[in-house]
């Protein structure tokens, strides 16, 4: 019994050791601006690995951007979730996130500086595939994305979630690089049928290799559970979806796996 439980606990300590979840504060700067992220990966490993970027929702670069970006890191990434605001400021009302958001969304140019100052940071990661890189986005953030990818940055994959569809700059023809998936809710108020169509429509004529899920039911924000509590608080069409929030995430998975194996 008891080389049988030294055993046991071995193999569970072994277990356990070969996943070593590593997250750190990092800062960098795009135009005197300072960015604070946050980066996570497994440390078990050394072997260089894919990297995703993670953009948050409109109320900043919160808790909710990171914790995804853990998952990321679970699943074999290297995962920054990025500041797109600056200082890491975070918005405690609607008000200051439609400002904050605002600022980037009449400011591309400013956008894609930030955007790609973290594409910069993790690409010289020792643990990243420099030539390996997707992003995903919330909200606010699936539009960066969206965006991102339109301006045809050298991504593999880019994967928006209860994003804004529609963009003053839409895509050129053959402009879109990387691999599109956009998870939409279906009871979404925010997205209005026309920018539904305005979308699909502007990424066939770019030629761009896309995917567009719509989750019944389902409306914005709905892969967040701290959706319900800001609708209620804001008085806002949110609300959290579990099935939405679960199939969107292993609709990602395939996403991602498919992208970097091309």
């Amino acid at each position: 019994m008891r080389i049988s439980g030294l055993i046991s606990f071995i193999m569970f300590f072994s277990l356990h050791a070969q996943a070593a979840l590593h997250t750190q504060e990092v800062t960098y700067e795009a135009n005197g601006t300072e960015l604070k992220g946050y980066l996570a990966y497994d440390n078990a490993s050394k072997e260089k690995r894919p990297a995703v970027l993670v953009v948050h929702e409109w109320w900043g670069h919160n808790d909710y951007a990171r914790e995804r970006a853990r998952r990321l890191a679970q699943l074999g990434y290297i995962a920054l979730a990025v500041d797109m605001y600056g200082e890491g400021k975070q918005a405690a009302h609607p008000d200051d996130a439609q400002k904050f958001s605002s600022e980037i969304a009449n400011n591309m140019e400013l956008g894609i500086q930030r955007f790609k100052a973290a594409m910069d940071l993790i690409q010289k990661h020792r643990l990243a595939k420099a030539d390996d890189i997707a992003a995903i986005g919330y909200c606010f953030g699936g539009a960066v994305v969206l965006q991102m990818a339109r301006e045809g940055l050298p991504l593999d994959a880019v994967a928006s979630f209860h994003g804004s569809l529609a963009s003053k700059r839409p895509a050129q023809a053959d402009a879109v690089q990387a691999k599109i998936l956009v998870a939409h809710g279906g009871a979404d108020p925010f997205v209005p049928a026309e920018h539904i169509t305005g979308f699909i429509d502007e990424m066939n004529k770019a030629g761009a290799d896309y995917q567009f899920n719509i989750y019944g039911g389902a409306l914005h924000s709905f892969t967040n559970p701290a959706a319900d509590e800001f609708g209620k608080r804001f008085e806002l069409p949110l609300k959290y979806h579990k099935q939405a929030d679960e199939d969107s995430w292993r609709a990602m998975k395939t996403f991602l796996r498919e992208a970097f194996s091309d």
